[in-house]
């Protein structure tokens, strides 16, 4: 192994000394694991001069999103041993307070962005982290890992794409160990190399001798300053070897014989030990007593995190760090009126949201130059400029990591799903990144996913679903879904204030077909504040976006029934509060939406009213929702697909019970 270099004594052994912390805690948390005192363990023992190389070149203020093989990583960037050990044990102390394992963690303090168990969806989020470098000016780069197994995901080639699209300054490291738990990498991929993978991105693509520290570290040291003065993404091929299982449970016997020797005659570790030693950098001395040391702090610290108190739960704790801490001021309109459809007032939101924010991003697909297909951002362009107004590879999942990114950085973002029905694609990063990030590690994801949705405008399967049952599901996700053009003006400029994720769907079949005066000024309405369109006494209806015109339109039909009809404005949070008065008001209900009945929020918000109201109940309270199949094209098939007919029979019945 050629250790030749130009580098001074000093930055020799500052590698040397990060190179050993790692294999010497690792060492220890293997002890500590087969006697209980951890639960699991992913080894990197063979790949530390990867994390450590790439992280010693690094700027400590640039950000690194490491993955499992990566203690490295958290070691080299001076993280407190007694943290690093609270967090494996599990206690409160830990980055995670208990709510997560290993590395899935990050720490802004530190520049560290904490990876998930899907190991993909961290590609697109240095994605933005890196475009928010570069909108900032701040002469940074980002380094992101992924193995060999995770760049067969999706994520990968979304992020390397989008990365070479905006010549965004990020390194692409993948550490090909050459295997995926025990699947070899001739059954994972069949290029010979990911170097071979850069003509395909247009990028530039190196690789490394992953075990050796001094190839490593010269190597990224070399293209992070390349890539300051001319912004590109560059992909890294750092070779190594994983001598140990996936983790340590599933073991290695899969394993050909003799290949595990083969690679430690390779260890990074003991043969550059052995180059300082014979070129008399260090002395065998001096390595006894820094091994000493580091034996002594591991230990110390371990010991403390031992003897810190196991966690006592507090559900009242769990449910609020599901959000960033944030208490709403509501913005009170004062200008002239207009005219506005929803879609003009969506549009003058965005348009007021980008002058007061000026640290907004708005990225899409088709949202620049064109305007977007809904033309919502029609001459944003020219005012705000193509560094905050982007259009975007059709690449969901990578801009919603994008999104996070930019968020992480100092950013508000602002991502338009063409469609929602599309949000399958970028689903993993919703419900998995932006919902979880703050209740596990406490970062804000200041994002907001525009959604226009809903069907009424013969668009088929494809482009007509009604998707916000699935978030409804997810902690950590605000819902916000107007029903008019005042609220979704009022509405949209309050979840660009708030610091935590918000889904804001917008029903494309309202978009050009309603409108009412609307404020000029900028102005805000309560997220998590239901509205009663109309009072009555008689039955209350409670419903949501099409819903609330289907409820009028009854309301008309029978002028002779009181209908007291509710819009709850917000999904998540849900203003029980004047749901449960108007029922006890009225004494009886039906809920109404347009997705499909089966497993919609309609049930959720039937038992939530017999649960509360049960004893002011003068009938049953009915649910009712489209048909139990996708949204059919032909308009005659799409009408009999809503519940317009049955709804009608409903409210006869239950007046009448």
């Amino acid at each position: 192994m050629d250790f030749s270099n130009q580098l001074s004594k000093k930055v020799q052994i500052e590698l040397y000394k990060a190179l050993i912390r790692p294999r010497m805690v690792e060492e220890k948390m293997l002890i500590y694991l087969r006697q209980g005192k951890i639960s699991k363990w992913f080894s990197g023992i063979g790949q530390e001069a990867i994390s450590v190389g790439c992280t010693m070149a690094m700027d400590k203020e640039e950000f690194i999103l490491p993955m499992h093989r990566n203690l490295g990583v958290f070691t080299s960037r001076d993280i407190e041993f007694e943290k690093l050990f609270l967090q494996f044990q599990g206690k409160s102390g830990g980055f995670t307070k208990g709510r997560d394992r290993s590395f899935h963690f990050g720490s802004i303090e530190h520049k560290i962005v904490g990876m998930i168990s899907h190991l993909g969806p961290q590609l697109g989020i240095a994605d933005g982290i890196a475009l928010g470098n570069l909108l900032k000016k701040n002469n940074q780069t980002t380094l992101v890992f992924s193995g060999d197994g995770g760049a067969s995901e999706g994520d990968f080639h979304e992020a390397l794409n989008v990365a070479a699209v905006w010549k965004l300054p990020v390194i692409f490291v993948v550490e090909n160990n050459q295997w995926g738990l025990s699947t070899p990498s001739n059954q994972q991929f069949a290029c010979k190399q990911f170097i071979d993978k850069g003509i395909g991105y247009g990028m530039e693509a190196v690789q490394l001798d992953g075990n050796n520290i001094i190839e490593v570290y010269e190597g990224i040291s070399k293209i992070r300053k390349k890539i300051l003065k001319n912004p590109q993404p560059v992909l890294v091929e750092c070779m190594t070897f994983r001598r140990r299982g996936h983790e340590e449970a599933s073991g290695t016997k899969y394993y050909p014989e003799g290949l595990i020797e083969k690679w430690e005659e390779k260890d990074p570790v003991s043969n550059y030990e052995a180059y300082l030693i014979k070129e008399g950098i260090v002395s065998e001395q001096e390595i006894t007593s820094w091994k000493d040391e580091i034996t002594n702090e591991v230990a110390d610290a371990f010991e403390v995190a031992t003897k810190a108190e196991k966690i006592v739960p507090n559900t009242q704790t769990e449910l609020t760090d599901m959000f960033a801490p944030y208490q709403q001021s509501v913005v009170n309109a004062t200008g002239i009126k207009r005219e506005m459809r929803l879609i003009d007032a969506i549009s003058d939101a965005m348009r007021l949201a980008m002058r007061k924010h000026e640290d907004l991003v708005l990225m899409g697909q088709d949202i620049a130059d064109y305007g977007g297909v809904f033309k919502v951002t029609e001459g944003f362009l020219e005012e705000f400029g193509a560094g905050r107004v982007r259009n975007t590879p059709l690449c969901e999942s990578a801009i919603v990591g994008a999104t996070l990114g930019l968020s992480i950085n100092g950013h508000k973002a602002m991502m338009e799903m063409q469609f929602s029905d599309f949000v399958t694609v970028g689903f993993n990063q919703i419900v998995n990144n932006l919902a979880k990030i703050h209740y596990r590690w406490g970062q804000n994801a200041d994002v907001v996913v525009r959604m226009p949705t809903g069907a009424g405008v013969a668009a088929g399967p494809f482009h007509s679903q009604s998707t916000e049952g699935w978030f409804f599901h997810t902690p950590g996700l605000k819902i916000v879904y107007p029903s008019s053009a005042r609220e979704a003006k009022g509405l949209l400029l309050a979840s660009f204030e708030d610091p935590n994720p918000v889904l804001f769907f917008e029903h494309k079949g309202l978009y050009r077909s309603i409108s009412e005066e609307v404020e000029e000024d900028y102005f805000t309405l309560e997220i998590g504040k239901a509205n009663v369109v109309k009072k009555g006494d008689d039955i209350s209806i409670i419903t949501y976006g099409l819903g609330v015109y289907w409820a009028r339109d009854l309301q008309e039909k029978h002028p002779d029934i009181d209908i007291e009809i509710v819009d709850l404005r917000t999904l998540s949070p849900l203003d029980t509060e004047t749901i449960y008065k108007s029922v006890n008001k009225t004494n009886k209900a039906i809920v109404l939406h347009e997705a499909n009945t089966t497993g919609g929020i309609g049930a959720e918000l039937t038992t939530l009213i017999q649960e509360n109201c049960f004893q002011n109940l003068d009938a049953p309270v009915r649910r009712l929702g489209s048909l139990d199949t996708p949204v059919p094209f032909a308009a005659e098939l799409e009408q009999n697909f809503f519940p317009l007919d049955e709804l009608e029979k409903t409210l006869l019945e239950l007046i009448d019970y």
